[in-house]
């Protein structure tokens, strides 16, 4: 295990923001996870677990602990058993510090279909079943076979079934209930050889329709090159020197509230249409409606391009915050609170953050 002191974690994030962490270990096998785990707690020292760093903002006085970046990595298949008139499917076990989009495309090239509309998507394999990633009309939980992990409270290693992680939108166990308990080491993916890509969103739908002229029946490929396409065009798409790429993605949460709230809102928007989609499937979201965040961002005053110091919304997405170059934490937060304070002043809806923040004190 190699200890580095005083590491700068700016580099470490997409936002390019976060001063240094105390101390900084990259683990590259479960025996270095362990190893790390043990040190922070016989040093009294914090502990944050970093992937890919797509979903931070670090503050500016850094992290006075220890940072744990996993970096496991490999990938192995195994055919799985169906069960009687079910299709034959494919597990995936994927080290937790693999990177997603390569992931997504390995699948991809082998011809199975489940994650393909989560292609362009930051970050790495451990960090999927944390947030529960979805876009496009995949989730995560709906090919979730396993999740290993390590415990930091029995300090042992437990696995869990896509039943056991209560997933739900953008939440899981392990940012929810057990937060910082678990450390992800390894995630199984059950996905489907030579199943159909899924088509639900319009915006995708459109994009296949202008990008293959017509074509009813894109390939899993063509399907991942058409949603990368549309995260570049919202700037959700990391790019080399594109000013619009240094943000954490989507900075908010769409908003989850019940059928009766929605038609009070949309009421108080007679002139205008308010957009809406599904909650999701399950008892848990009967009566639940789904709200864009962005549309409730751009009715309450902000467009693409809104600038407040170094920090702004993007230019090609109003979900997203962006550094300018130079911003500081301070000034991401300060332009955050004045877009969701606005909100709920307007519309009566809290704007849950997604972006993890770490090293700031007191807790935000």
């Amino acid at each position: 295990m190699q200890l580095r002191e005083n590491q700068p974690l700016a580099s470490f994030t997409t936002f390019g923001i976060g001063g240094p962490a105390r101390w900084l270990v990259e683990a590259a096998s479960e025996e270095e996870v362990v190893e790390a785990t043990a040190w922070a707690q016989e040093h009294g020292a914090s502990l944050f677990v970093l992937g890919g760093g797509s979903n931070l903002l670090v503050s500016d006085a850094g992290f006075n602990g220890l940072i744990l970046r996993v970096a496991l990595r490999g990938i192995s298949v195994a055919e799985s058993r169906p069960q009687t008139g079910q299709p034959a499917q494919r597990v995936y076990q994927a080290a937790a510090g693999e990177d997603w989009d390569n992931f997504v495309e390995h699948t991809i090239q082998d011809g199975c279909a489940g994650i393909e509309c989560l292609a362009g998507i930051p970050g790495t394999v451990g960090g999927t079943p944390v947030q529960n990633v979805g876009a496009y009309g995949q989730e995560i939980a709906s090919v979730i076979d396993c999740v290993r992990t390590f415990d930091l409270a029995e300090r042992v290693f437990v696995e869990f079934t896509a039943a056991e992680c209560g997933f739900a939108y953008r939440r899981s166990r392990f940012n929810s209930a057990d937060r910082g308990r678990y450390i992800v080491t390894r995630v199984d993916y059950r996905l489907q050889p030579g199943g159909a890509p899924t088509l639900l969103y319009a915006d995708l739908q459109r994009a296949i329709e202008t990008s293959y002229s017509g074509n009813a029946k894109p390939s899993l490929a063509e399907v991942a090159v058409a949603v990368r396409r549309i995260r570049l065009s919202k700037g959700m798409l990391l790019v080399d020197g594109d000013p619009d790429c240094r943000s954490a993605g989507s900075f908010f949460k769409n908003p989850v509230i019940t059928e009766d709230f929605f038609r009070e809102i949309a009421a108080r928007c007679a002139r205008k249409e308010l957009p809406r989609y599904p909650a999701g499937s399950g008892l848990e979201n009967a009566g639940l409606v789904k709200i864009p965040a962005a549309w409730l961002i751009e009715q309450a005053g902000f467009s693409k391009g809104y600038t407040l110091g170094l920090a702004a919304i993007s230019s090609r997405h109003t979900l997203a915050l962006i550094n300018r170059g130079g911003a500081t934490a301070h000034e991401i937060l300060a332009l955050a609170n004045r877009i969701s304070g606005e909100v709920e002043a307007r519309f009566g809806i809290h704007l849950e953050m997604e972006p993890v923040l770490v090293g700031f004190e007191p807790p935000q």
